[in-house]
């Protein structure tokens, strides 16, 4: 099986504290796993370490086959390409509308071809369920639409894996669950999903792996 992520004996920290210590863990392909543990218990914080926000100082950790205790700067951008990250509020630009957010990222990432980016915008966008909302403005949309474009701004680069950092923390129960099931589809489809969450319903309605955060230790063998 193909090992997306692997940490050995890895210690990870914010500013000079200690979060987390002796984390090991192995992610694979198509992978639902489930981050569990209170505000402060070291699950964003693991997560950011995934892309490179927080640096790894020991051990030993692989992402994509990047080593992050030795990652440079000029290469994030290349391992991020390969990630999606979906974010609770949403990180919308507010003064373009759905399809110039997702045209903007394209841009970013080195596409040209005006075409083929409409097409593919149009395409994503179909898939979550919101391309007849291409023209709307993030405020003009419902939290849950909002979250859906998110999705789809992450769906952009055919990602191997998608990073959702309490992805439905601010929806209400009926959104929410609309939103699991898309990402659920998403993991079914090979996409390995890693999702930090309170909601302890979630694991048991989409099955997955569940990973306990607690006392600055992760137990990864749920």
């Amino acid at each position: 099986m193909n090992e997306l992520i692997v940490y050995k004996n890895v210690e990870i920290h914010q500013a000079d504290q200690i979060v987390l210590h002796d984390v090991n863990i192995s992610v694979q392909g198509g992978e639902m796993i489930y981050l569990l543990g209170k505000v402060g218990s070291g699950k964003s914080s693991l997560m950011k370490t995934f892309y490179g926000a927080l640096p790894v100082l020991s051990g030993e950790a692989s992402v994509l086959d990047y080593d992050m205790r030795t990652i440079k700067r000029r290469q994030l951008p290349y391992l991020r390409r390969r990630l999606g990250i979906i974010f609770q509020d949403y990180k919308l630009l507010t003064d373009r509308s759905v399809e110039e957010n997702l045209l903007f990222v394209l841009r970013a990432t080195g596409w040209k071809d005006k075409a083929l980016m409409q097409a593919h915008v149009h395409e994503v966008l179909e898939q979550v369920g919101m391309d007849t909302k291409a023209y709307k403005k993030p405020y003009e949309l419902s939290g849950g639409e909002q979250q859906r474009v998110v999705i789809a701004r992450a769906l952009l680069n055919t990602p191997e894996m998608i990073l959702a950092d309490e992805p439905t923390g601010n929806l209400d129960a009926e959104t929410g669950r609309e939103i699991m099931e898309l990402l659920y589809a998403i993991s079914q489809a090979g996409i390995t999903v890693l999702m930090s969450t309170h909601n302890l319903q979630w694991p048991e309605q989409f099955p997955g792996k569940k990973w306990l955060f607690a006392n600055g230790e992760l137990n990864a063998n749920s």
